[in-house]
């Protein structure tokens, strides 16, 4: 099984997961007596390097089913200008 057959899954799975560490982070912040606004935009700010090291298995899964449609993508592009494969 392809990567590709898991990719939108994947994706819904670390948008859903990025988006639910933006709103814990803001929650702890409001909690805490920081300003709603405040703490969201501050929160967007800290959930993405933390998203990164905390969903790592997760970022990597969506970065290959992404690699893998750029190059089905480019195949299919040098298909339609009538290019032969390498």
């Amino acid at each position: 099984m392809t990567v590709e057959a898991h990719f939108g899954r994947d994706l819904a799975l670390y948008t859903g997961a990025r988006l639910a560490l933006v709103a814990v982070v803001t929650a702890v912040l409001v909690l805490v007596k920081i300003p709603l606004l405040v703490g969201l935009a501050v929160a967007v700010v800290v959930a993405f390097p933390l998203s990164l090291v905390l969903f790592k298995g997760l970022n990597q899964r969506v970065t290959a089913g992404m690699a893998e449609r750029g190059a089905e993508r480019a195949r299919l592009r040098a298909e339609l200008r009538g290019d032969k494969e390498s």
